[in-house]
């Protein structure tokens, strides 16, 4: 995003190591793992749904009771209510309207964390669920259909597509008028299309509740098939992502629109775009977010299908179908490393300005909480910190990504095409990890 809301990211500089030291040390990282699963790891060992040790019964009650569920929606409600006025009543300027900060900043960026710590938590704040819920009780509406099979996470990676050219092309995006007119929109549309086909629309076509469940899977806590609540290895609940017909483009939307943003930050993109104003900047923009999703999904669709063929032929192997299907839940740790590694100091500094304007939201002088002569401080975490987060990121990120299809590829191959079935995979791995590195720390 441009003016106040851009991400601080640090530099090639700020590394304690050369930069092309860090892209070879994370892209052998990658490599390394491979070779210590595949002398290590011959089996399937993530269990999907069925792993978890439970938590305490007392504490799933608390959790589960009617009085919980009520308070946190009705929480989601009144954050919801407060963006919009703000965004509404408040001054159209996003450096003294906290309401691009709420929205950009601490749902988009916080809703990761938050999905991380605990599961995903949109499904229970989400406020669209609230009004949708509250006008089939009193209407009769949206209560016993259901959204055609084949629509599966489709209308979810569309709305991505229009949040992430909003947050990344659009040049007034940070302007209040443009959030409360994207929240009133999209919550409309959502609201809508639940009547018509229920509650159970949100799981995959709410594009923020589809993503906090996404990354939610990779949650040390989480739910057994039976239903009780577990303390878990996040790879277990990555394992039993289900697949359905536009997951595929809802990761790529996700890594490609970050690895977009990364792009934006380069020399090169600098040189194309010098001297263009105004709708040359967005026509370039639009092209080079859809050039960089439609790169992502390239390459891995194309990587899981040469791994299916790789091992198409063997006796001992049978052909999978759907392939880039079976491994996308692979991409979900990267998407989760290139999210931390691209707005972890956006977050941090930012992040800031959301409780620092929240003492006069609507302009009119107030210091409710007192953080009025507040000014964001950009010494609480060192340029270096930063670099070295944005590294481990992307590296670790990767390095869940190739257990990830290490697991799911033993179990679905034999003999050595366990092995040879992960290569072209890999070689994708070891390339969004150099580029990754690049983007974001190279010039």
């Amino acid at each position: 995003m441009n003016g106040i809301l851009s991400h601080g990211l640090g530099g090639r500089s700020d590394l304690p190591v050369p930069l092309w030291l860090a892209v070879y040390g994370g892209a052998s990282a990658v490599v390394l793992s491979f070779l210590v699963l595949g002398a290590f790891w011959l089996t399937p060992k993530l269990k999907g749904e069925s792993a978890g040790r439970p938590i305490p019964e007392a504490f799933q009650r608390l959790i589960d009771a009617r009085p919980t569920r009520i308070a946190l929606r009705a929480l989601g409600v009144l954050l919801f209510a407060i963006t919009v006025l703000a965004a509404a009543l408040g001054p159209n300027e996003s450096a003294t309207n906290p309401a691009p900060t709420w929205l950009y900043v601490w749902l988009w960026v916080g809703l990761v964390l938050a999905s991380l710590a605990f599961g995903p938590v949109w499904r229970l704040l989400n406020p669209l669920r609230a009004f949708s819920a509250g006008i089939a009780r009193l209407t009769g509406r949206g209560r016993n259909r259901s959204a055609p099979e084949r629509l599966g996470y489709w209308p979810a990676a569309a709305g991505l597509v229009v949040f992430v050219w909003l947050e990344l092309v659009y040049a007034d995006a940070s302007k209040p008028s443009t959030v409360v007119a994207f929240v009133a929109i999209y919550s409309l549309v959502q609201v809508a299309l639940a009547l018509r086909y229920g509650q159970g629309w949100y799981e995959r076509g709410d594009s923020f509740e589809v993503y906090s469940s996404l990354v939610g899977r990779l949650s040390p806590l989480g739910r057994r098939s039976d239903g009780r609540l577990v303390v878990r290895n996040p790879l277990d609940g990555l394992a039993s992502v289900a697949v359905a017909p536009g997951l595929v483009a809802v990761v790529c939307v996700l890594l490609g629109s970050t690895a977009f943003d990364g792009v934006t930050r380069t020399q090169l993109w600098s040189n194309l775009t010098r001297g263009t104003v105004g709708f040359q900047n967005l026509v370039l923009g639009t092209l080079g977010l859809g050039w960089s999703i439609a790169l992502v999904a390239a390459t891995f669709i194309g990587a899981a299908h040469l791994s299916a063929r790789m091992v198409g032929g063997s006796r001992r192997s049978k052909r999978v179908a759907n392939p880039d299907e079976r491994f996308v839940h692979s991409l979900i740790p990267i998407v989760v490393g290139y999210t931390v590694a691209h707005y972890f100091s956006l977050f941090v500094f930012q992040g800031q300005a959301g409780y620092i304007l929240a003492s006069d939201p609507f302009g009119r002088g107030w210091d409710l909480f007192g953080t009025g002569d507040w000014a964001v401080n950009f010494l609480v975490v060192s340029t270096r910190a930063i670099a070295l987060v944005q590294v481990a990121a992307i590296v670790t990120g990767h390095i869940l990504g190739v257990v990830a299809a290490h697991d799911r590829a033993v179990g679905l191959f034999s003999g050595v095409d366990k092995r040879r079935g992960q290569y072209a995979l890999l070689a994708v791995m070891v390339l969004y990890t150099s580029v990754g590195i690049l983007l974001l720390l190279g010039t």
